[in-house]
C-alpha cells in the first residue's frame, strides 16, 4: 500500500514536473517571437519551482526505494516460501515502476535544463547585440572605419603576397629556360664536335673501299693473264 500510494504521488508529480518543462518552453519561444525586450514573465518563479519540484521528486523515489528494499527483504524471509514467486512477481512489478519514474524524471529534467542552459546562452547573445545597437554614433562609425581600413590592409596584404607569388613564379620559369637553353647549347656543341669526326671516319671508309677495289682488280688480272697465257700453252 505505501509503494501504491508513492507511486501515485509520483506520477502526479510526474506529469505536473513535465508540463512545467513544456510551459517554460513555450514561454520562451512566445518571448522570441513578440519581442527581444519583453522581460519573460515568472521566469524566476518557474526556475525556483523547478527546483523545488525536482527535490520533491527525488525525495520520494528515495522512499519508494526504500520501501521496495524492504519488500525485497520481506521475500527473502524464510516464513514466506508458500507466497515467494507471488511476492517476488508483485517486487518485480514496483521495481519496473520505480525504474520507469527515474528514468522519465531524469529525462525531463535534462530536457529543461538543456532548454534553460540554451536560453540563456541565447539571452547572451541577444543581450550582446542590444548593447552593440545600443551604443553611440561616434562609437559605430570609428569601429565602421576601423573595420575598413583593416579591410583595406587585408586586400593590401593579399596584393603583396599575390605579386610575390607571381615573381617567384616567373623566376622560377627563367630558371628552368636557361636551364634548358644551356641544355641545347651543350647538345649543339657536342654535335659540332662530333660532325669532323663524322666527316673523317666517313672518308676514312672510303679510302679503305678504293684500296680493295684496286687490290681485287688486280688478283683479277693477274689471275685472267695467268689463266690465258696457261691456256696458249
Amino acid at each position: 500500500k505505501q509503494a501504491r500510494q508513492l507511486e501515485n504521488e509520483l506520477d502526479l508529480k510526474l506529469v505536473s514536473f513535465s508540463k512545467l518543462c513544456t510551459s517554460y518552453s513555450g514561454a520562451r519561444d512566445g518571448r522570441r517571437d513578440s519581442s527581444d525586450t519583453t522581460p519573460l514573465l515568472n521566469g524566476s518563479s518557474q526556475d525556483r519551482m523547478f527546483e523545488t519540484m525536482a527535490v520533491e521528486i527525488e525525495q520520494l523515489l528515495g522512499k519508494l526505494t526504500g520501501i521496495n528494499d524492504k519488500m525485497a527483504e520481506y521475500t527473502n524471509s524464510a516464513g514466506v516460501p508458500s507466497l515467494n514467486a507471488a511476492l517476488m512477481h508483485t517486487l518485480q512489478r514496483h521495481r519496473d515502476i520505480l525504474q520507469d519514474y527515474t528514468h522519465e524524471f531524469h529525462k525531463t529534467k535534462a530536457n529543461f535544463l538543456a532548454i534553460r542552459e540554451r536560453e540563456n546562452l541565447l539571452g547572451s547573445v541577444r543581450k550582446d547585440i542590444e548593447s552593440y545597437k545600443s551604443g553611440s554614433g561616434v562609437n559605430n562609425r570609428r569601429t565602421e572605419l576601423f573595420l575598413k581600413e583593416h579591410e583595406h590592409l587585408r586586400n593590401s596584404d593579399r596584393l603583396i603576397e599575390e605579386t610575390i607569388s607571381i615573381a617567384m613564379a616567373t623566376k622560377e620559369n627563367m630558371t628552368s629556360q636557361r636551364g634548358m637553353l644551356k641544355s641545347i647549347q651543350s647538345k649543339m656543341n657536342t654535335l659540332a664536335n662530333r660532325f669532323p669526326a663524322v666527316n673523317s671516319l666517313i672518308q676514312r671508309i672510303n679510302l679503305r673501299k678504293r684500296r680493295d677495289s684496286l687490290i681485287l682488280g688486280g688478283i683479277i688480272g693477274i689471275c685472267t693473264i695467268l689463266l690465258l697465257l696457261y691456256a696458249f700453252h
